[in-house]
């Protein structure tokens, strides 16, 4: 899918877009509405309750159990990572990922079908509901794309789960309804990117662009060429807002959920970048006034931040206010070290 791009975008443009529409700039008023505009493109909880310090970073008093919000479900998303997402949305993250392979498409309706039938309104956990139906725990991920299966992972153990009616969306438009949300979220985006992201197969992403291509507008970036939907053009073309004085994403947010050359457009040092994204488990990163520029890791309630460079005094106190704030379990008194 080629075009002549006829919009050129430099990095700040794009970064202040991505910060903007992400509402890292200024933080949503508490609310199920606020919940669904700051996970438009879902909150990754691979890691136990990032989903929660995610919301924090962009909605207002942000408590430690608003994963379990009425207005939330919790399931296998894209590439069978746990994810949080508000149940308006769960066709998109479920049926907007259904394989099409024939025999892999016909496993996912075959398991959430022995599922369904074994629990029969049931929750159970993951390990015991494998069991039961002679097959491995972690099989029962390849039921999640049909939309029938619901989880809750508290991060001690095994998650619990159980099924749902299916939702009423065809797979197709819940694909491009979520090839939109990438594009506004992640955009300037690829066919590449968004399959990659989602989880899909290569040439699924080229086959949603080209059904989409109407609504795109082609554009030319630092990293090569890509697509924006054409209804956010006014938003790149905007003078940046000004940035938030500090926020601290953590692992696998949506804002650094990157791959290859975007990586590099957002991270431009090559050493930060393997700082932000080492070959096991990711750090959360330091957003100060719109650029990263350090890590942190938490253990119990000793945070410790290694910025990349010396930060002002200002910024180190916005990024101790971000950290004492964290809506943590257990009512833990955090206490900020400071690596260099």
């Amino acid at each position: 899918m080629k075009a002549t791009p006829r919009l050129e975008l430099g990095r700040s443009a794009i970064l202040a877009h991505r910060r903007r529409v992400g509402h890292l700039e200024q933080r949503l008023p508490r609310g199920a509405r606020s919940l669904r505009l700051a996970g438009w493109a879902g909150f990754q909880d691979s890691m136990p309750r990032a989903a929660v310090l995610s919301i924090s970073a962009r909605v207002e008093s942000t408590h430690h159990s608003i994963w379990e919000d009425r207005s939330l479900v919790q399931l296998w998303g894209p590439r069978y990572n746990t994810y949080v997402v508000t149940g308006r949305d769960l066709a998109l993250f479920t049926l907007g990922r259904l394989p099409d392979d024939e025999k892999r498409r016909a496993l996912a309706y075959h398991l959430a079908d022995r599922l369904d039938s074994l629990l029969g309104g049931r929750a159970m956990l993951q390990g015991e509901a494998g069991r039961a139906l002679g097959v491995h725990p972690n099989q029962l991920r390849y039921a999640a794309p049909t939309g029938r299966v619901l989880i809750r992972w508290d991060g001690a153990r095994q998650p619990t789960v159980w099924t749902v009616p299916a939702p009423d969306m065809t797979p197709l438009q819940a694909r491009l309804e979520l090839a939109r949300r990438h594009l506004h979220v992640f955009g300037p985006a690829t066919p590449e990117s968004f399959a990659r992201w989602a989880g899909i197969k290569p040439y699924r992403g080229a086959e949603t662009f080209t059904a989409l291509r109407r609504s795109l507008t082609p554009v030319g970036t630092p990293i090569g060429e890509a697509w924006i939907l054409s209804r956010d053009e006014a938003s790149f073309r905007a003078e940046p807002n000004c940035a938030a004085p500090a926020r601290l994403l953590p692992s696998g947010d949506t804002y650094f959920l990157l791959q290859d050359d975007d990586r590099r457009l957002l991270v431009p040092e090559a050493a930060n970048r393997k700082a932000l994204w080492p070959s096991r488990v990711w750090p959360g990163a330091v957003l100060v006034e719109g650029e990263i520029v350090g890590t942190w890791r938490r253990a119990l309630d000793k945070l410790t931040i290694e910025p990349w460079s010396r930060l002002s005094r200002s910024a180190r106190v916005a990024v101790e206010a971000e950290a004492t704030a964290l809506p943590i379990p257990g009512a833990l008194e955090i206490a900020v070290r400071w690596a260099a």
